[in-house]
């Protein structure tokens, strides 16, 4: 890495705090399944003449990239197919990780970074069904913090473009119909924008609850201001035994998610909504904003008419805008099959994604900060909000410290408990630190 390239990662990115252990939560966005059609190409483990056909399988978020990253190999190399096919992350967490355990998986699809999900690195890595990519050359250029989220026993078992953050995708005409000359800086000025968009007669909140991973998103949005501020080191105490999700500001940020609820600020029956229900909401001006990754901030330009209505803005957590912590994690990305027969050309197609220029074309189409940078390299400017606070006010989304698999989506479940009323935030935490405790 050159000191040019550290230096713009040192002033864009924080190496002290939240890429001290990235991880990437399953929140990466996810539309309907698709596939398109194998396109041809080729890789450096092809023999003179020969044709190997691989298959990949992903989330939504990774077809633009992957379609246009595809495309480029093709025109690279020659005498390989990839077959593409995309679908929702409940369907990949399950049936995806089914197919790796029972040895028949495609060879390339979806992993996400650090743990905390049946599909996370650690968890398929240390099962031995991810190939090792260490040799390749990219993998050096790794930055020392963002290691824990790609690694195992110091062997790289993922890629990814680069990171992304959770925030408001928000409707600027909206904003600007009800009143709002900027984006809030703190809560109480948050709730004062959410009162005046309902008052213009807007859904201020788009919730699309009914798709489990959306659940998480205010909770992971809330969390580094309700709770790492104040202990940057709770990670840690947790592990230990010292606190608990029911002991700290876990609570405090339940109670806020719970306001906007009681304050009428979401769409009628989140949990009837679907993620792509939610997007279209804001991207046709029918709600003001959603707590959304920026991994997705494309996929609600492209619902709209004018794409350029659609930016965001980090959300305020605490009234001191000096307490105001965001989360930003590694972004979804995949690994080779360790049981693929065609392992080394699978291998030499990630290889390719690891060129600096490909990294650079991954992170622009899905609004994320690129692993590395150089000249060609670009910021979405609806991400310059986020950058002073990624300096040093910046977490990895919560799932990647989390012990096992049973976390998060015993997670999702109590957000929709709670937003039905079905249990209180006393026994949505317990069963949060039962599942920990697994």
């Amino acid at each position: 890495m050159t000191r040019e390239t550290d230096r713009l990662i040192e002033a864009r990115i924080s190496r002290s705090q939240f890429f001290r252990l990235m991880g990437g939560a399953a929140t990466a966005a996810l539309l309907t399944a698709c596939s398109t059609r194998p396109s041809t190409g080729g890789t450096s483990g092809a023999g003179a003449g020969a044709s190997v056909d691989l298959k990949f399988v992903g989330v939504a978020d990774e077809k633009v990239p992957m379609e246009d990253l595809v495309a480029a190999y093709r025109q690279a190399k020659a005498g390989v197919s990839i077959a593409t096919s995309y679908a929702p992350t409940d369907q990949v967490q399950t049936s995806l990780r089914t197919q790796l355990g029972a040895g028949n998986a495609p060879d390339l699809h979806v992993v996400y970074p650090g743990n905390g999900s049946a599909m996370s690195m650690a968890q398929i890595a240390g099962a031995g069904l991810l190939a090792d990519l260490s040799s390749q050359a990219w993998t050096n250029t790794i930055p020392t913090g963002f290691k824990p989220a790609f690694q195992l026993q110091g062997k790289t078992y993922i890629y990814s473009a680069g990171s992304s953050v959770i925030g408001a995708i928000y409707n600027k005409k909206v904003f600007e119909k009800a009143g709002v000359d900027q984006p809030p800086t703190t809560w109480t000025e948050f709730l004062d924008v959410c009162e005046k968009i309902k008052k213009s007669g807007v859904t201020p909140i788009a919730l699309g609850a009914q798709t489990p991973w959306v659940t998480q998103l205010i909770t992971y949005a809330l969390v580094p201001s309700t709770v790492y501020a104040k202990d940057p080191t709770f990670d840690d105490k947790q592990a230990a035994g010292q606190t608990s999700f029911a002991q700290s500001g876990w609570r405090d940020a339940m109670e806020m998610y719970l306001e906007l609820q009681k304050r009428g600020y979401f769409n009628d029956k989140p949990n009837g909504t679907t993620y792509e229900q939610q997007t279209s909401m804001v991207a046709t001006g029918k709600a003001g904003m959603a707590i959304q990754v920026s991994a997705v901030l494309q996929a609600f330009r492209d619902a709209a008419t004018t794409p350029d209505d659609l930016s965001m803005f980090p959300l305020p957590g605490a009234d001191d805008p000096a307490q105001v912590w965001i989360p930003a994690g590694v972004v979804v990305g995949l690994g080779a099959s360790a049981k693929s027969k065609n392992v080394e050309e699978a291998k030499a197609f990630i290889d390719f994604l690891g060129k600096q220029e490909n990294i650079n074309r991954w992170a622009k189409a899905i609004a994320a900060i690129p692993l590395t940078q150089d000249a060609g390299s670009t910021i979405d400017p609806a991400l310059e909000s986020f950058l002073p606070l990624t300096k040093d006010r910046a977490v990895p989304f919560m799932d990647q410290r989390w012990p096992n698999a049973e976390v998060q989506p015993t997670h999702f479940a109590v957000i929709q408990d709670l937003l039905a009323g079905k249990i209180d935030i006393d026994g949505a935490l317990k069963k949060m630190d039962e599942a920990y405790a697994k």
